[in-house]
């Protein structure tokens, strides 16, 4: 991570602050120790963290004020202390001392090179196969004899599931279910811009709320992958 001077950043409005908020608490659902890496340049903020029960990355940009740093920022920081610096009536936020972060921090998808991939559905019909592949994961596990009912055979037959690819793209599900669980899915309007797109080994299903990467089938994972739903 490169060294900076910039100590503080004011979002472009309320609504970014709320939504930046919003992002991080659910991060911290998941993990309350969870670390984020932001970047800061051409006028917005990207913030990277990884929900840990599904082996991706999950990207929140929100647009800066005009004017308020052109000072460019690349720091790990703890999520949570970034959430309780972020003034949602103001967008300001002081900047948390910086934290020496997870492997994962080091290893982000490249910025650009991105192409569309086709095939991807509908966000309506996404949602829909995330309930899908809930009930069928809970149909599963009740059918599991006692002896059989651990945590080795529900990981087992979540990671069967969770790895199928979504209608005829190299998309795993798994990315999906994380898009949704951070919010990234939620209501949308009609023809909202959601797509997959692929760079190298990465792939990314982008939607107005943020965005999941994840590496493609066949390439190392970001780090060890759990895959029992939430």
């Amino acid at each position: 991570m490169t060294a900076t001077t910039v100590r503080a950043l004011r979002l472009a409005d309320t609504a970014e602050a709320a939504d930046l908020a919003a992002f991080l608490g659910r991060l911290i659902r998941y993990d309350r120790a969870a670390a984020v890496r932001l970047q800061v340049g051409d006028g917005a903020v990207a913030v990277f963290g990884r929900p840990p029960a599904f082996e991706v990355l999950a990207i929140r940009t929100a647009r800066l004020r005009a004017g308020s740093s052109s000072a460019e920022l690349d720091v790990t920081v703890s999520a949570g202390e970034l959430l309780e610096a972020i003034d949602e009536l103001t967008g300001d936020f002081a900047l948390p001392a910086a934290v020496t972060g997870p492997p994962w921090t080091g290893v982000l998808p490249p910025r650009g090179g991105w192409q569309r991939v086709p095939g991807l559905p509908g966000p309506a019909r996404l949602r829909e196969e995330i309930a899908e592949a809930v009930a069928e994961f809970r149909t599963r596990d009740e059918a599991l004899p006692e002896a059989h009912r651990d945590r080795a055979e529900r990981d087992r037959i979540g990671r069967e599931i969770w790895s199928r690819p979504v209608a005829d793209t190299p998309l795993p599900l798994r990315a999906v279910h994380a898009a949704q669980s951070v919010g990234f899915l939620r209501p949308m309007p009609e023809n909202a811009p959601v797509a997959l797109l692929r760079t190298g080994t990465w792939l990314r299903l982008s939607t107005p709320y943020g965005s999941i990467a994840v590496r493609a089938a066949g390439t190392p994972g970001i780090t060890s992958l759990t895959v029992t739903p939430t």
